[in-house]
């Protein structure tokens, strides 16, 4: 495997995140970065901001939970400060005012969809703008600049972030595959559904590639040569239980959630929300009985 130039996480932080050892379970965490990186890239969207910073900033919000917990920072205000930093890494910068007014609406809707749901009211979602005098607007101000900060002194300003797009096109190129238009978007979209997963904070760029590839081709049922000792990803320095891997990653997206399991993320959105789930489902201590 070459070296990369960018940090990956540990074993030990891989094993034993600061979120489990809060006591979120690891399915549950898994969930919650996904819908972060939900919330960035609609962020990206309403901004019109480029694709390389949205990708960016969805890097850095995986990486910043290796090394912190969801308990002690929400993950709304993480990926609004993982936006702004990354807007400005990749050098088109966007007003603050507008991402927050942005978040803010995200927030609302997460907010609406949370009591709507609960409530079985079928009403429609009306964005109610906030006061430019009131507190919400210098709290989110607050929530970003802090974000912001935290993820530069957690990360130890270690922000770089190689994107996979390039590496893909290379591939495809080597394959004979760049005539094959359907192989070529539907590896392209793997790469992008990956940023939802904590696989570009584990894996080298090449191993993602490859895995975005190899789901695309067996889908598309395209041959490539798959037996030892002619295996195609071994052409990139890729091993293949990594590959399979980050496949496995990627594919649990899609799986079904349960209508409880959408509520339960809306809810947790702030760190009050995570705290108060830890709360609720915190094991109660054992009564002592009394004795001499």
């Amino acid at each position: 495997m070459p070296v990369t130039l960018y940090p990956l996480a540990s074993l030990s932080q891989i094993e034993r995140t600061p979120s489990h050892e809060d006591g979120i379970p690891a399915e549950l965490e898994e969930d919650l970065r996904s819908y972060g990186c939900k919330l960035i890239q609609q962020a990206g969207i309403l901004l019109k901001q480029k694709q390389v910073a949205v990708a960016t900033a969805q890097i850095l919000f995986q990486r910043f939970w290796y090394v912190t917990s969801m308990k002690q920072f929400g993950i709304g205000d993480i990926g609004m400060g993982a936006l702004y930093l990354a807007s400005k890494l990749e050098e088109c910068p966007i007003r603050i005012r507008d991402l927050i007014n942005v978040y803010d609406l995200l927030l609302q809707r997460a907010s609406y969809s949370l009591k709507s749901t609960s409530s079985n009211r079928s009403s429609e979602f009306k964005y109610v703008p906030m006061s430019y005098f009131g507190s919400t607007f210098y709290d989110l101000k607050d929530a970003l600049v802090v974000a912001e900060m935290q993820i530069l002194k957690r990360l130890g300003f270690h922000v770089n972030v190689v994107l996979p797009y390039g590496t893909l096109v290379n591939y495809l190129r080597v394959l004979g595959l760049t005539s094959r238009e359907d192989v070529c978007t539907r590896a392209w979209g793997y790469l992008n559904d990956a940023l939802q997963t904590p696989v570009y904070a584990l894996y080298a760029v090449p191993t993602i590639v490859c895995a975005a590839i190899l789901l695309s081709t067996r889908h598309l049922h395209v041959a490539l040569p798959s037996k030892p000792p002619n295996c195609w990803w071994e052409l990139f320095d890729a091993e293949w239980e990594d590959v399979w891997s980050v496949c496995g990653y990627i594919m649990r997206l899609y799986r079904q959630k349960t209508p409880e399991s959408e509520v339960r993320l809306l809810g947790m959105v702030s760190k009050k929300g995570v705290r108060q789930w830890l709360e609720d489902h915190s094991p109660s201590l054992p009564i002592r009985q009394g004795g001499t």
